[in-house]
């Protein structure tokens, strides 16, 4: 454990940095259950974490040493539940803007927790709610982005990406670490102090095919539909030829384009 000199005022100022740990996520919340008081914005930050999770338990993989897998303590009470979706539209754009500090046009947010440079995934945000009452008590924030890692398995070379891809030099994984946690205690304040509209029309403006007609699945079949917002409870709002419909999350699945 070691405290730091970035330049915020809670956000990372407590980091742990671990060689290997199976999830930075599980790790956390082992150390929220069992410690004293755990500092908000502590940091957890593994070379290699060998059982990664994505959304709904997907297998996220990563290189050792090459990117960054994180995970960040956040204690949101102030937070209504039914607006627990802007903890995520928060993240979202706390993570695209520390990447566009490095990559400046091409970053994307794609519904609703994938970061994308142009039709490729460069990253993933998986947030963990602990509820009481009526209210959130904590979030875990598992953050794991391809940063420098040149080759990835066969079967998703084609849609994944990472920084060192798109920019052609290794890029230092602390100095991403710390524009990720400046834009993170930035976004959170906004977040705190509820000024909901700001974060959704930032995130709007950096939403993967926002307001553009694409191809889309659900249930085997493919349909047309132009993305035109996000509820406050996180349902995709989409015009499709049946009208207006709202998606929740893993009912619709976006058709890949090279």
């Amino acid at each position: 454990m070691q405290n730091n000199t970035f330049s915020t005022l809670f956000v990372g100022q407590n980091l742990i940095k671990l060689k290997e740990v199976d999830s930075t996520n599980n790790f956390l919340k082992d150390l929220v259950s069992k410690s004293e008081p755990l500092a908000e914005g502590t940091v957890i930050m593994a070379d290699n974490q060998f059982a990664g999770r994505g959304q709904q338990e997907s297998v996220w993989q990563t290189q050792a040493g090459k990117n960054i897998s994180t995970s960040i303590y956040l204690k949101p009470s102030f937070l209504p539940l039914d607006k627990q979706f802007y903890l995520n539209i928060a993240v979202s754009l706390a993570v695209s803007d520390a990447l566009s500090h490095f990559i400046p046009s091409g970053i994307k947010v794609k519904w609703p927790n994938d970061m994308y440079y142009l039709n490729k995934k460069v990253g993933g945000i998986l947030i963990e709610n602990t509820l009481t009452g009526s209210s959130i008590k904590s979030s875990v924030i598992g953050i794991g982005l391809n940063i420098n890692q040149q080759e990835f398995a066969e079967n998703i070379s084609d849609k994944a990406t990472s920084v060192i891809q798109i920019l052609q030099k290794v890029t230092p994984l602390m100095d991403i670490m710390e524009k990720i946690f400046v834009f993170m205690e930035k976004y959170y304040l906004i977040l705190r102090s509820g000024k909901y509209s700001i974060l959704q029309n930032d995130y709007l403006k950096r939403l993967y095919n926002f307001e553009m007609s694409a191809s889309y699945k659900q249930n085997g079949e493919v349909f047309e539909g132009t993305i035109i917002g996000v509820e406050d409870s996180g349902r995709l709002q989409m015009n499709t030829a049946n009208g207006l419909v709202s998606f929740n999350f893993k009912e619709i699945e976006f058709t890949h384009t090279k």
